[in-house]
């Protein structure tokens, strides 16, 4: 069957106005979509990407926002061509959801919370299809089924804080697909999920677009993942589509400096540059090539670093959650979420931990910090045993252990002025004498995270993800720590600002001689960061071993399936660019 174009946006301009004035998100953009066909939207937060996808959801609020300028053709079943940008309301209500669906980022937003998943599906079902309630029920389990979502009953009957992330998008996905759309939007459908999840949802649109013959409108940040799933793909810049093509030749042969550095921004499994590229360096100087560590100067630091004692020794650390409680309120049954864990860490290492989600990475991060109580073993740091302090001696040790956690916005209070962020744990923890000397350092540390000292007064909100992130890590830093978690603490951001935080992470470890705890899903991150790479699987460390080692030779199974599922082998190839 011949592919029929379903959406053709032409010449669309967007305008926000804000208190700064007016602002063009997207200016001028064409792009189209096929039948059967799927077209990748790349580039980095600020970009136009989902301004774009909710524009053609007419989703954008019209007290902020104008689309000043051009069209918006959708191809409907029934009745041709039609410019979204003129419908009504109530025309674009009935177009919305059964002919163009979207599938957003983060699903427990996009989920609401006090709905059973199941009736979330069939809302769409009832309203647009003029199905009865058991029917309804019954195609949105046959949905389930069909997303591969284990035991479609229960989680029809589920809340969604009660399934994991991939069971929830793959929720959204049914939902998306419940009323049978032409075009589907995914607006980063795979952000910050497990390298096996995130193959399983490309997967998973792949089959759905072969079975029902879709068109997908797919956004992303990740040029590897656009390489896996697109037919065509555009990139973004500033507003507007700077290259587009096939997404085989734009990825092997970019022409435009910024594509070069995207793909030159993400660590690659095949190098180990000094320092990451980052988007200004390549696009000032195209010819820019980052330094290599050498293979003997690694074998020489480590053979320093692992020389002397560990500064932190594990042995069969277990910490479980009650699953079940008799009737007087005793617990009954546990979930052992960290199992007889044992391993070493030594000053100044970097040490990686990767895992699917729920395999015990960040329970295992959070017991260290005792921000949760190991049930048994032992952490001696520095020849102190952790396990056994009490809150009052735990505190008093805890400036010397941070913890940089992966949502930085989550992280910080929204009504409270960074510098002030910064500066509590400084007071709380007595460091520095008076306020006035504990500002003066707050400063120093926005400075030296690359940020400028009158964000001292300015609040969360006012700033990108990427920012956000470089104040964690200066309030981490306030403290003069030893010893540093960082928690996914990258995983949701752009690749050029992931490259700028990994860069800074280096370089604090240097400059003030931290040791490291880096726990990631994205195995090409963790294999940079990292000296050496812990792998974890229900509960239990698998393996540990030098990170270019590992990847050269997994000693398992389960490791050479993290690996083989790392998307975009020809991005994963491309440091000849």
């Amino acid at each position: 069957m011949a592919a029929v174009e379903l959406l053709h946006i032409k010449d669309l301009s967007v305008e926000f106005t804000t208190d700064e004035g007016i602002v063009n998100a997207v200016r001028g953009i064409g792009l189209r979509v096929s039948s059967g066909k799927t077209t990748g939207l790349v580039g980095e937060s600020g970009s136009g990407k989902s301004v774009t996808a909710l524009s053609v959801m007419r989703l954008l609020s019209g007290q902020t926002s104008r689309i000043s300028s051009g069209q918006i053709w959708f191809t409907h079943p029934t009745k041709g061509k039609t410019d979204l940008l003129k419908l009504s309301g109530s025309d674009m209500q009935a177009i919305r959801g059964k002919h163009i669906s979207m599938v957003f980022q983060e699903p427990m937003s996009s989920l609401n919370p006090v709905k059973r998943c199941g009736w979330q599906v069939t809302e769409g079902m009832i309203r647009h299809l003029g199905l009865g309630r058991a029917e309804a029920r019954q195609r949105a389990v046959s949905l389930f089924e069909e997303v591969r979502l284990p035991d479609p009953m229960r989680v029809f009957r589920s809340w969604p804080h009660e399934l994991s992330g991939g069971q929830r998008q793959r929720v959204m996905i049914a939902m998306a697909m419940a009323c049978g759309p032409g075009l589907l939007i995914a607006d980063e459908p795979t952000t910050a999920l497990d390298v096996t999840v995130q193959k399983g949802i490309l997967e998973l649109m792949k089959q759905l677009q072969r079975d029902h013959g879709m068109g997908i409108l797919f956004i992303s940040h990740d040029l590897g993942v656009i390489g896996e799933i697109a037919d065509d793909a555009a990139v973004m810049l500033e507003g507007q589509i700077v290259e587009q093509g096939p997404a085989s030749k734009l990825l092997d042969n970019p022409a435009h400096p910024y594509t070069k550095a995207l793909i030159q921004c993400r660590p690659s499994l095949g190098r180990r540059p000094v320092r990451l590229p980052v988007a200004d360096d390549l696009i000032r100087d195209q010819g820019f090539t980052a330094a290599d560590e050498r293979e003997q100067e690694r074998t020489a630091r480590h053979k320093i670093l692992y020389g002397s004692p560990p500064v932190l020794q594990i042995r069969d650390l277990e910490t479980s959650f009650v699953t079940s409680r008799s009737i007087f309120g005793r617990p009954k049954t546990f979930h052992r979420a960290v199992n007889q864990v044992s391993f070493d860490v030594y000053k100044g290492e970097t040490l990686g931990l990767v895992g699917e989600s729920g395999c015990g990475k960040t329970t295992l991060g959070r017991t260290l910090m005792r921000l949760l109580d190991p049930r048994s073993g032992t952490m001696f740091y520095e020849g102190v045993d952790l396990s056994a302090l009490n809150q009052r001696e735990m505190r008093r040790l805890r400036p010397r252990f941070q913890i940089i956690f992966q949502d930085p916005y989550a992280s910080l209070t929204p009504g409270m002025m960074v510098g002030k962020a910064i500066m509590e744990p400084m007071r709380v923890h007595g460091i520095l004498e008076s306020n006035k000397a504990r500002k003066q350092r707050v400063m120093e540390l926005l400075v030296r995270v690359n940020l400028e000292e009158k964000h001292f007064y300015r609040y969360p909100h006012e700033f990108s993800g990427g920012q956000r992130q470089r104040i964690c890590i200066a309030r981490a830093l306030a403290l003069n720590p030893s010893f540093l978690i960082c928690d996914e603490a990258v995983s949701a951001l752009d690749v050029s600002v992931q490259a700028q935080v990994l860069n800074l992470l280096n370089a604090m470890k240097e400059e003030f001689t931290l040791t490291y705890i880096f726990i990631s899903h994205d195995l090409s991150v963790v294999k940079y960061m990292s000296d050496r790479v812990m792998v974890m699987k229900d509960g239990e460390l698998l393996e540990v071993a030098e990170a270019e080692a590992l990847y050269r030779n997994p000693g398992s199974e389960y490791t050479k399936k993290l690996f083989d599922a790392i998307p975009g082998t020809t991005y994963r190839q491309a440091s000849h660019l």
